[in-house]
């Protein structure tokens, strides 16, 4: 009884402070983001708030922005999420979806107009996700029709019919590309993890909104897929690349990636009610988050990545995968019972608390380096600077600790 006291004052604390957070990460968001003069949202600000005039505006970045309001919208109904939602949406609406090819470009200029007009499956896949949170939020049945219409369209455009998976990328018109990467540091290659892991995070939201036959099995075949090919089973870690015949491309250990997926799994099976998998799913998830414990610092942050064949730790802590840490191992925990993963998690968010919040200029730095100063180089905002992964990790654990008290 004492044990439990404990743990219900400890995340009652939690459930407080990531309260509180929210409401700061969105008001840094409200504040500093809106480009009154060109529409949307600000493609690039640094990391002393500063705006980068002409930068280019991502539809990563602006998929997220949609989602990130939605869901805080959905979590509490305060009205100005749901209208920075709505601002998002017509700005996606008007400028990325690609009209006469279908999809959605990866960037358009800071006027608005197509830049980078490939097709990037997971850009697609935010969208998708971004416009099922908004359909919960607004009811707008034209946003729930084009997260169906961009659904459909990646099984018929990059949806691998033979070997199963999505390929990555494709031209504005959907030929074959050379490069397929999603940015420069990952390895140019046709299946790769990050992307089937967001197409699993968006199927499952559309699901929420359209329970359709067809959609549960290709969410069950991408299950399929984690523990066929991207769950090695002997290291518990994730596998990131693959040829397209699923032949393996990389040893490279993400850590951020390998604790998100413990939880973004088992919620997939659980939206889709497969209960055989949620029980799969529950043993494995908590086999992965115990490999990542290799990861934590003692400080409690998070390592970023791990190269196993020169053994070599990549010794930065950057904002999301401290973000997705607190969710995955708060998931571990009520998983298995075992309060370690309980502490790990409240340890992470002290990291946090401690070293990545930027309480001058509002929102989270993108990380820090091993000697513990602060990555100032990096976006506050950009292409991959957004207000996703650590909204959703507020969002998520006060739900889950309502639950449970």
């Amino acid at each position: 009884m004492i044990m439990e006291l404990e743990i219900k004052e400890k995340t009652g604390i939690y459930k407080k402070e990531l309260s509180d957070e929210l409401g700061r990460i969105l008001k840094f968001w409200s504040e500093n983001t809106v480009d009154e003069i060109n529409g949307g949202f600000y493609g690039r600000i640094d990391n002393d708030n500063q705006i980068i005039p002409g930068s280019p505006k991502g539809s990563v970045l602006n998929a997220r922005i949609l989602w990130t309001f939605s869901a805080a919208f959905n979590h509490d109904a305060n009205p100005d999420y749901l209208y920075k939602a709505a601002r998002a949406y017509q700005y996606i609406g008007d400028h990325f979806i690609d009209k006469e090819h279908g999809g959605v470009y990866w960037s358009v200029d800071y006027q608005g107009q197509p830049l980078d007009t490939k097709k990037q499956v997971y850009a697609i896949a935010f969208t998708i996700y971004a416009l099922s949170e908004y359909y919960l939020a607004s009811g707008a049945e034209a946003a729930k029709q084009n997260a169906i219409d961009l659904f459909y369209l990646l099984v018929e455009k990059a949806y691998d019919p033979v070997r199963t998976g999505y390929f990555e990328a494709y031209t504005r018109d959907w030929l074959p590309i050379d490069d397929l990467r999603l940015s420069a540091k990952d390895a140019n290659e046709k299946k790769t993890m990050n992307t089937h892991l967001h197409v699993l995070e968006a199927f499952t939201n559309l699901y929420r909104t359209w329970p359709d036959k067809a959609l549960k099995e290709h969410i069950e075949i991408l299950l399929d897929n984690f523990f066929d090919h991207f769950i090695d089973h002997q290291t518990h870690h994730l596998v990131l690349f693959f040829d397209e015949d699923w032949r393996r491309r990389s040893d490279l250990v993400s850590y951020g990636h390998d604790i998100e997926a413990t939880w973004l799994l088992l919620e997939a099976a659980e939206v889709i009610g497969n209960e055989a998998m949620i029980k799969k799913i529950k043993k494995i998830s908590i086999r992965m988050a115990e490999s990542v414990v290799e990861g934590i610092d003692s400080d409690g942050g998070l390592w970023y990545e791990y190269e196993p064949a020169d053994d070599h730790l990549i010794k930065e802590k950057h904002w999301w995968v401290q973000a997705e840490a607190m969710i995955g191992f708060f998931n571990a925990w009520q998983i298995s019972g075992d309060e370690t993963y309980l502490e790990i998690s409240i340890n992470n968010w002290q990291f946090v608390k401690t070293k990545i919040l930027d309480k001058v200029n509002g929102e989270w730095f993108w990380g820090i380096k091993q000697d513990g100063v602060v990555m100032r180089s990096e976006d506050k905002v950009g292409i991959w600077k957004c207000p996703y992964h650590n909204s959703r990790a507020c969002i998520e654990i006060v739900k889950r600790i309502g639950l449970n008290q």
